[in-house]
């Protein structure tokens, strides 16, 4: 305690001892005025020594005061040139006036005084006007920059260690991925066991070594799977390389009659096991729905799909063909009626499909509607085909018509598509919990999660081709209309262009059961006949085409000239007919104001990876999209995409 409150907590008691002696010499004077004279006069000695104390204690207080403002002003000013953060102040020109050591040690220089702000400090020109917080890079190091512009002060804090230390838990964040090899079984079939047991050390030698160079763990789970466990800086060296084990497993194995591939999915982003598991389980799933041969990473919100640049392999079995049929049957039995939605502006596969499947609704003495919105000029022909038929005629509705008549216990079947958003009424499908699913398409992320059944097989050629094979196993005794097998027929024929493309031996399996219930060919090559003007109008989209990376032919419409997407996807089908064309892509503008392009491939190049970075999809050999905006923005966009993924991996396999 300083010694001058030590003086005035003692004369804080002598002014008690006072008061006191004071009342005591009152008393006195009234019964012994002798001694109260006495006590008088030591209570006078009392007095002043209290107000000489009282007085020095003010004394001290007034020296202590000074003493303490001096003090606190020397450490004020040494805490300043101390502090472990810059400080500086700039007038309203901008010019720094004054700066703690900090800021001079930060860079290197003994004064900065007098120099304009912003050329010592470049990065602050960058910042928005409101902007009061931002960082900035400094020779190697970040600092946080806090603007007062009402003082006209900067601060600057060293927030390196805590950038390196954000950086480095980033990168060590977990991540969790499976390794499948998805079509062990289709290409090993006939392999002898010593040509197997070659092929397998192989292929394990060269996934060992990809994980060691790249310090994944990898472990084996089953005969066919890896589990993987690697941090987030691993999982973008990966993605920067584009997954190259893709490639070289296929490669080692091209000798094969069947190449080996696989599918990886990988999962990042979240601190819960759980949620890992799951989500490297629906990369992979995404990846073997799309086909195979490829990787799908998810990093929280984050889809990207790697590889992808083979065809898919037809590994469909009867006995799954034969339980999705069962299961299909239930649940029709189990409804009160079935309403079946292709994708907006239906095809011949579309639309076939969904004939095959109001056939099992009708087997199973249910009411069975066809949603419709619209027709496509593709499919005009058939469906004047079918107004003319009173039976088959009856059972399409409007998107109106079947919202009014749909609830909890109809069954939704979407067919030929898996995204709500392309159906012809999206609502339908949140009306009831039963929903099915049956495609041909590679799988995308806008997908119906919450559907019953699933029935998806990008292997096939087309969805009247998965409905055909649910029909051989639905009925026992099954027998259909000339116009229904027809349909049926039609969608494959269409979307194999004849049998030209994406054939297997169930294609041709389907085509020969629907054959002997009565698909006529000869209706089917009337259906898909096209006038004169329809010939010319292509003629004219095709005569733009141009030649690019020697084996793309690129067609580009005329502006203000609209054609229908169906004229622009049987344009890049004929461009795909040429002597040395690997790939087509036509862009027009449609009688909608988009801009439409269709791609189409033989297969050497994957044409849905370029119409997915634009906002489209569909298949390997196959995709579309649709943009807002000019054809000379769609075209330098398409050309942009194209160069990518050459300098990336290269256009062709």
């Amino acid at each position: 305690m300083p010694k001058f409150l030590l003086k005035r907590w003692h004369g804080m008691h002598m002014v008690w001892v006072f008061a006191l002696l004071a009342v005591l010499t009152f008393i006195l004077f009234l019964y012994q005025w002798i001694i109260g004279l006495v006590a008088l006069f030591l209570c006078a000695l009392l007095g002043y020594y209290t107000l000489q104390a009282e007085q020095a204690f003010r004394k001290d207080l007034n020296a202590y005061i000074t003493t303490l403002s001096h003090r606190v002003k020397r450490a004020g000013s040494e805490v300043i040139h101390e502090l472990p953060l810059g400080m500086l102040l700039y007038n309203e020109d901008k010019v720094i006036e004054w700066h703690n050591p900090f800021v001079a040690k930060m860079l290197g220089r003994e004064s900065l005084i007098g120099e304009p702000l912003l050329e010592v400090f470049t990065g602050l020109k960058a910042r928005k006007e409101k902007e009061v917080k931002l960082e900035l890079p400094v020779d190697k190091r970040i600092y946080e920059v806090q603007m007062k512009p009402e003082e006209r002060l900067v601060y600057f804090t060293d927030i390196t260690d805590f950038r390196t230390l954000q950086k480095r838990y980033e990168e060590e964040k977990l991540s969790l991925g499976i390794v499948m090899m998805d079509n062990l079984d289709e290409a090993t079939q006939g392999l002898d066991d010593q040509t197997r047991t070659i092929m397998m050390a192989k292929v394990t030698g060269e996934i060992t070594e990809w994980a060691q160079k790249n310090q994944i763990y990898l472990r084996r789970t089953a005969s066919d799977r890896y589990l993987m466990v690697m941090d987030q800086k691993g999982l973008k060296a990966l993605e920067q390389s584009r997954f190259e084990i893709l490639d070289e497993v296929r490669d080692i194995t091209i000798e094969n009659k069947l190449p080996l591939t696989l599918s990886i999915g990988i999962a990042s982003g979240t601190t819960s096991l759980n949620e890992l598991g799951q989500w490297a389980q629906l990369s992979l799933d995404m990846a073997l729905g799309r086909g195979g041969d490829q990787a799908a990473v998810k990093v929280g919100e984050r889809l990207s799909f790697y590889g992808g640049r083979s065809n898919a392999i037809e590994k469909r079995t009867r006995v799954r063909a034969r339980v999705i049929s069962h299961a299909l049957r239930d649940l029709i039995k189990d409804c009160d009626k079935v309403l079946i939605m292709g994708h907006r502006n239906p095809d011949m596969d579309s639309i076939g499909a969904a004939i095959g499947v109001l056939k099992m609704a009708h087997l199973s003495n249910k009411e069975g509607y066809i949603v419709l919105e619209g027709v496509n000029p593709s499919i005009q022909k058939l469906m004047d085909t079918i107004y003319e038929d009173e039976k088959l005629n009856r059972w399409f509705i409007t998107p109106e018509q079947a919202v009014a008549i749909t609830n909890g216990r109809s069954l939704a079947v979407v067919v030929d598509t898996h995204r709500a958003s392309m159906t012809p009424e999206p609502k339908l499908l949140q009306l009831t919990s039963r929903k099915v699913v049956v495609d041909h398409h590679r799988r995308s992320e806008d997908f119906i999660h919450d559907a019953t059944l699933v029935y998806m097989e990008p292997y096939a050629s087309s969805t009247c081709e998965l409905v055909t094979e649910l029909l051989q196993y639905f009925h026992e005794r099954m027998t259909m209309g000339v116009l229904e097998a027809t349909a049926l027929l039609s969608g494959i024929v269409v979307d194999t262009k004849s049998f030209s493309l994406r054939t297997g031996a169930r294609t041709f399996e389907a085509a020969s059961f629907l054959r002997r219930n009565g698909a006529d060919s000869a209706l089917i090559q009337r259906l898909l006949k096209e006038d004169l003007d329809y010939y010319i109008q292509k003629a004219e989209v095709i005569k733009h085409a141009v030649v690019i990376y020697d084996h793309i032919a690129l067609a580009v419409n005329e502006p203000g000239r609209k054609y229908s997407q169906l004229l622009i996807a049987q344009v890049a089908d004929t461009l795909l007919t040429m002597t040395g064309i690997m790939a087509s892509f036509v862009i027009s503008e449609r009688p909608d104001g988009l801009i439409g392009i269709s791609a189409r491939s033989l297969g050497q190049m994957n044409v849905q990876v370029v119409m997915e970075r634009m906002g489209g999809g569909g298949h390997l050999t196959n995709a579309a999209t649709q943009l807002e905006g000019t054809i000379a923005e769609a075209t330098q966009r398409l050309k942009q995409v194209l160069s990518e993924i050459h300098a990336e991996e290269g256009l062709f396999e």
